[in-house]
């Protein structure tokens, strides 16, 4: 079966930032929905009309993945809204109840990166913003979606999520 709108392919793949650390491994296959938001579109674009059995390696630019990294989503929040104990690395889907700070998207995740006495830093880039990618894949099976896959537009989580929306008012070129 050739890989078109809508389908389900099975991939594995390898993906490493420029220098070629790894950062994702996908050693055994994992389903992914064609036509929806469960691969980046770039990723779709390469696998369009292949079947199982394709490789290839992509150079994924930050235009292409996650984004250029949007130094106004980095902001301070109050330490007092946050639990006692947190770390950097923690994640938030959204801002934190009691957020003062005002603009800032609500449908992003925020990691801290920082912890300060009277506040935290928070950054709502997502890990990979702005940084080129290179991703080695391989197709292993193509099937037709079922119906609810179809309605779903996925098979569950998305693998590539761009989480690197503009503050409120503001404007990404």
């Amino acid at each position: 079966m050739l890989i078109s709108s809508p389908c389900v392919v099975s991939l594995t793949w390898r993906l490493q930032d420029t220098l070629g650390h790894l950062i994702d491994e996908l050693a055994e296959p994992v389903e992914f929905f064609y036509g929806g938001d469960d691969l980046l579109a770039k990723v779709e674009e390469v696998i369009d009309g292949q079947q199982a059995g394709f490789e290839t390696q992509l150079q994924l630019e930050p235009e292409h993945a996650f984004g250029d990294y949007n130094p106004e989503l980095v902001f301070f929040e109050e330490r007092g809204i946050f639990p006692e104990h947190i770390e950097p690395g923690m994640q938030f889907d959204g801002l934190p109840e009691g957020a003062t700070t005002q603009g800032m998207p609500n449908n992003v995740i925020y990691t801290i990166t920082e912890i300060y006495e009277t506040h935290v830093v928070l950054d709502g880039n997502h890990p990979l913003a702005g940084i080129a990618l290179r991703l080695s894949l391989k197709v292993t099976d193509v099937r037709a979606a079922s119906g609810e896959e179809i309605e779903q537009g996925s098979v569950g989580q998305p693998a590539f999520t761009v989480m690197n929306p503009a503050p409120a008012g503001s404007q990404l070129h």
